[in-house]
């Protein structure tokens, strides 16, 4: 909570799931909570999603021992590219990419 006191700034919004431990953090700004089990059972939206993509991203950003401030968000649109088709297999998928105009 000392991280939260000495950094948060005013109107911050923190989303997080239903733990107890997270309560005190109305204290430091709006609190809103995911209710996993709601979540999962419906098939709606859930923070595993961003959590998965955050690992993903993070394994490969480690790679590059850090990117520089003015290239991140190229970065993450790369990462976010890749994420979004890791099942797919990305060379084959760049060419159709690349030469669909020339065959429509």
């Amino acid at each position: 909570m000392n991280e939260i006191k000495s950094n948060a700034v005013k109107g911050s919004v923190f989303y997080t799931d239903s733990f107890r431990s997270y309560k005190s953090l109305k204290f430091y700004g709006k609190h809103l909570t995911v209710n996993h089990t709601n979540y999962f059972t419906q098939g709606r939206r859930h923070i595993n999603g961003l959590e998965g993509f955050w690992s993903f991203a993070k394994e490969r950003l480690l790679k590059y021992h850090g990117v520089s401030k003015s290239n991140f968000l190229l970065y993450l649109k790369e990462l976010e590219f890749r994420y979004n088709n890791r099942h797919e297999n990305l060379y084959h998928l760049l060419l159709n990419i690349h030469f669909s105009p020339f065959f429509n």
